[in-house]
């Protein structure tokens, strides 16, 4: 593919711009955000505001061992039930009035996830009592079922993991653990219940996931999905496709684990704990592990429209960390599929837009890798103030229109944080502001302008940069599992003024 076959094929021809949000950080009366009547008001306030994109974060299911990360899911294929709406599910009748009297007055401003999460379970177990006692499933259930070829194993391990009280799947009896063929089938009838159970919460996601997604078409907002590069050791992917993973044949834990070396988020690099890819060769790849992505992609191709790849530098060249190490300095790195991955998937990559997380310490040969194949870069602004001219992620040196231009990602910290930042050399600030011709007084409106004026096809920000929130409202600190994925907008602010103001800077700056 080239550049501008695939500018005008994904990003489109047209400039754009978009908000990212997270589902969860949406108001609503259920302590979290989520797929009922406040996404429809959010998609309803992005179209009155000029803008054609909603990006959030991986909407797999989270667990509280890791803070509930979204890139630590325990599924890359299944919904997060968290983000089902009660307000829908009693619209649908799943619920009655009765089942959600006495909820809790949840707080408003940060997510409480186990308080949420109790909260949410209690409602599901009443909507599946309900569908239990009707006298056969429904149809779309029964469909549902048959047409996910995922389902079956993330059902299982769901109850699996309720049964063995959460212990990771390599600590369950040896059988189960290696999934012996009579084990699964014993357990497999001894937990049939739960395992429907988890079926249809999954169900019920689907079905609340499809009107999403067919009321955003309808005002032409394109969802942005993302997709970590790694999964979570202790997963339904992990555990049913052991041979796609580089783990010990005797623990079924691995002897190496991803990460990053020291860089601008940790002087130390990441230890993220996942396990690694058993790859192949170039001459012989793994075609598990080439099916396994091929699956992956076309599951979040059901979901979105667009895809980005998170580290998608890991695919040339993965920080390899022995497991035992302290710190992530003490990994190498080691080269990745390349070329030989993505060949595979030319099938089902054809129609399906990808944005290429290309940050931290990229080589020319990531550069090459996404260039061979088209996919879009992406270009932050808070890394371009350091007083180097040929600063890449300064607009004006931007090389392509097939770029997303972010003032700041879900990592960062937000751009008036940023800004306010003792540790942030006062030479940046100035730089800043001497790039927008500003005195810095409005530095989020600054930023999103000069994202908005590049040559970038798309610009995206995140919702508390168009607010100009602080670092109160940040949404992840990389490297530490305090208080992070928790930030939820309140609905005053989301206002028409803040909507006139967009509509005018997009419409300005012709996106």
């Amino acid at each position: 593919m080239t550049d501008n076959t695939y500018s005008g094929s994904s990003l489109g021809k047209k400039r754009a711009a978009g908000i990212l949000l997270h589902l969860t950080s949406l108001p609503g009366a259920w302590g979290i955000g989520d797929l009922g009547p406040e996404a429809e008001k959010f998609l309803n306030f992005l179209k009155a505001s000029g803008q054609s994109c909603w990006q959030f974060l991986p909407v797999g299911p989270t667990r509280a061992i890791h803070g509930h990360s979204p890139y630590m899911s325990t599924s890359a294929f299944a919904g997060n039930p968290l983000l089902i709406s009660p307000d829908n599910l009693l619209r649908d009748g799943w619920l009655k009035a009765e089942d959600i009297t006495g909820k809790p007055d949840f707080y408003q401003y940060l997510v409480r996830f186990a308080e949420v999460s109790n909260c949410k379970e209690e409602l599901f177990e009443k909507a599946f009592s309900r569908m239990q006692s009707l006298k056969k499933p429904p149809a779309a259930f029964i469909s549902f079922c048959a047409d996910n070829l995922w389902l079956d194993n993330y059902s299982l391990y769901a109850a699996l993991s309720e049964k063995f009280t959460g212990r990771p799947w390599f600590t369950w009896p040896k059988d189960i653990a290696r999934r012996n063929p009579g084990a699964l089938k014993s357990i497999t009838q001894e937990l049939s219940s739960r395992i429907s159970f988890h079926k249809f919460i999954q169900f019920l996601f689907a079905e609340q996931w499809r009107e999403f997604k067919k009321k955003a078409q309808e005002k032409k907002i394109k969802l942005i999905g993302d997709v970590p590069i790694y999964v979570a050791l202790d997963s339904a992917d992990v555990w049913a496709h052991q041979d796609c993973f580089q783990l010990d044949p005797k623990t079924l834990r691995p002897d190496f684990v991803a990460g990053v070396p020291p860089d601008y988020f940790s002087e130390t690099g990441q230890i993220w704990g996942n396990p690694l890819y058993q790859w192949g060769s170039a001459e012989q790849p793994n075609l598990q592990v080439v099916t396994w992505w091929q699956r992956r992609l076309q599951r979040l191709a059901e979901l979105v429209d667009i895809i980005r790849i998170d580290h998608f530098r890991g695919f040339e060249a993965y920080w390899q960390i022995p497991a035992e190490a302290k710190t992530a300095a003490a990994g190498e790195w080691v080269k990745g599929p390349g070329t030989t991955l993505f060949d595979n998937l030319k099938t089902t990559l054809e129609d399906l837009p990808i944005i290429a997380e290309d940050l931290g310490t990229i080589t020319p040969e990531v550069e090459q890798l996404k260039d061979d194949f088209g996919f879009a870069g992406m270009k932050v602004l808070q890394f371009a103030f350091d007083g180097n001219p040929e600063n890449p992620y300064l607009p004006w040196n931007f090389t392509t229109t097939n770029t997303v231009v972010y003032s700041g990602t879900h990592d960062n910290e937000t751009t008036l944080g940023w800004y306010l930042d003792k540790n942030v050399d006062e030479r940046a600030k100035a730089q800043a502001r001497q790039a927008a011709n500003s005195n810095g007084n409005n530095i989020h409106l600054d930023f999103i302008r000069m994202a908005y004026a590049s040559i970038a096809a798309l610009a995206i920000i995140p919702m508390q940069d168009v607010l100009g929130f602080g670092s109160d409202c940040r949404m992840n600190h990389p490297g530490s599992i305090e208080r992070n994925w928790a930030w939820r907008c309140a609905p005053r602010f989301i206002t028409a003024d803040i909507s006139s103001m967009l509509q005018e800077m997009s419409g300005f700056y012709n996106r």
